[in-house]
């Protein structure tokens, strides 16, 4: 994987997540340890709005560095970065306070996911119903035309 394709599978992970509620400027960096993929790129929350570009942001809070399978477990909610961090596979420099806010940007993206996978399955049983009900209507039809 190269650095372009890690930075737009993250940045589609993250994009899209409802920070509304985030009354707080955030700025964190990212410094990606591996040999193809590594690089650096920031997520940044401005006015209730999410932004993730690929550069350095000198006026961070905080600078995660890790390796880029333990970033995309992170951003697809499978990996807690506090128990990152325990473990020692994700070093966190900077304003401890604010990097823990990461968390809570991860959680909005993956509550809105849920929220469409529930609108998914709900748009999906309506349709099936639909469905049944024309193909019975379309059967009555057809026997009262056979009679």
């Amino acid at each position: 994987m190269t650095y372009e394709e890690m930075f737009n599978e993250i940045k589609g992970k993250f994009m899209g997540a409802d920070v509304s509620d985030i009354h707080e400027h955030l700025a964190f960096q990212f410094n990606i340890e591996d040999a193809e993929a590594g690089g650096i790129f920031y997520v940044e929350v401005k006015d209730g709005e999410l932004h993730v570009e690929p550069y350095e942001y000198y006026d961070r809070d905080a600078i995660f560095i890790c390796a880029p399978d333990v970033l995309m477990k992170i951003a697809d909610g499978k990996k807690d970065p506090v128990a990152a961090f325990t473990e020692q596979k994700l070093r966190v420099e900077g304003n401890i306070d604010k990097a823990l806010r990461l968390k809570e940007i991860i959680e909005a993206k993956q509550g809105e996911l849920k929220e469409k996978s529930a609108a998914k399955k709900a748009a999906d049983k309506v349709v099936k119903k639909v469905a049944k009900t024309v193909a019975k209507k379309t059967a009555e039809k057809e026997s009262k035309k056979s009679k």
